[in-house]
């Protein structure tokens, strides 16, 4: 039976591979078509409210001394219906990002081989049901995988950024496409807030922490605070060696085209593979924590009983199944924009109102709390100006299911039950 703790290093790992998977290698091309120029300020002011919301979550996690993020905080303070309501929309953004995880290390391996548009779906859920069997092997196993895999992706995206950077030829930033006022980096950052979600995934793992009270907030402070630096330094980096034109074409693969470019085909092989470790560290990190969030709303009796089932390494197993699942469907049907897109908002209102709680609570810093929240709603609402036009039956379709899941969830529990 696995009883191992996760130390600093072990849980600093598990943000940054949480965040940075889903991240620069997921969203770069999303964000540079949406705020051209400015995508590495869409990415500051998205890190400056995912550093707030990091702070709320910490406070709120050591002042109730246990695990569930947003699902347990809203129920002490007796909101357990809308608690169990945003646990199911939360568990979808999960599943969504989820996909989008699998979505990228398949396009991004599927890229070398070039042996069809099928590939790439297929690899992206063998990917899936590999990091599966490593969740169910336990916490220890877990850990050690993120570690090796972060610090690897790490000094590859670091590599790539100071080549790009050591050219420096300002006009690549508009290469191909119009230039973009200052403020599009304020629409663009509530697009890709999906990027940030990785390290309110510690809250979750609250009790596979090694003195969590310390441990949680020096993680995630330090963390975040890596993760937006590697975010601009790789955006102007990648941008100066390909151009924003090729970025947008290529959003699937982009950073693989800037490392063949940088160092031909053995450039492509060296980031094809940190972007297969580094979305599989990403969704490695997500399945665990997910599991753990469905766990505890499952002993809330806000799931069916099947989610509190753990196997011999402790590991809640039917729910890691079923989320795996969910999110293999996804990565095969999805496409990127909509599923980056669908994440990012259902994240921001989650992270808004987990705000909100802090600044009630009257935690430390509690001015810093609200600052958070306010920040949430008016990236919400320039998320959705921004996309209404662009994809606006994937925003219709995320509004009708959330709504949907919060007036029929008592029903359906009560069916299935």
């Amino acid at each position: 039976m696995a009883d191992d703790k996760m130390n600093f290093n072990a849980t600093w790992a598990m943000a940054v591979g949480g965040m940075v998977g889903g991240g620069i290698f997921s969203v770069l091309g999303v964000i540079i078509q949406s705020a051209g120029e400015w995508a590495w300020l869409s990415f500051v002011i998205a890190g400056l409210i995912a550093l707030v919301s990091a702070h709320s979550y910490n406070q709120l996690s050591i002042k109730y001394g246990e695990g569930g993020g947003a699902f347990t905080f809203l129920r002490k303070i007796n909101h357990q219906g809308f608690a169990g309501s945003l646990s199911w929309i939360l568990i979808l953004g999960y599943i969504l990002t989820l996909s989008v995880y699998a979505f990228t290390f398949g396009h991004y391996v599927a890229h070398i081989f070039e042996l069809g548009s099928w590939l790439p779906r297929v690899l992206g859920v063998a990917i899936i049901a590999l990091l599966t069997f490593v969740n169910l092997r336990g916490v220890s196993n877990t850990s050690t995988f993120e570690i090796i895999t972060v610090y690897g992706k790490l000094l590859v995206l670091l590599g790539l950024a100071v080549y790009g950077l050591a050219e420096w030829m300002p006009e690549q930033l508009t290469k191909g496409i119009s230039p973009k006022p200052w403020h599009a980096a304020i629409m663009g950052a509530g697009t890709i807030f999906m990027a940030y979600e990785g390290f309110q995934l510690l809250s979750y793992d609250y009790n596979d922490l090694k003195n969590p009270d310390k441990t949680l907030p020096k993680a995630t402070i330090w963390s975040v605070l890596t993760v937006i630096a590697i975010y601009v330094l790789v955006t102007l980096g990648t941008t100066m060696i390909v151009g924003a034109d090729t970025i947008i074409e290529e959003k699937e693969v982009a950073l693989s085209i800037a490392g063949k470019m940088a160092m031909g085909t053995i450039g492509l092989v060296i980031v094809t593979i940190a972007a297969a470790f580094s979305t599989g560290s990403a969704i490695n990190a997500t399945l665990f924590s997910t599991a753990r969030l469905m766990e505890n709303v499952a002993e809330k009796k806000d799931l069916p009983h099947l989610f509190v089932k753990e196997n011999d390494e402790n590991i809640p197993c039917y729910a890691i199944l079923i989320i795996a699942a969910l999110a293999s469907a996804l990565a095969i049907i999805g496409s990127l924009s909509s599923l980056v897109d669908a994440a990012s908002i259902i994240f921001l209102f989650t992270f808004g109102t987990v705000n909100f709680i802090a600044f009630q609570q009257q935690v430390k810093y509690k001015w810093i709390c609200i600052t958070g929240s306010i920040l949430c709603g008016l990236a919400i609402v320039a998320d959705i100006i921004e996309k209404i036009e662009k994809i606006p039956f994937s925003l219709i379709g995320l509004i009708v299911i959330s709504v949907s899941l919060f007036v029929f969830r008592p029903y359906i529990l009560k069916k299935i039950k």
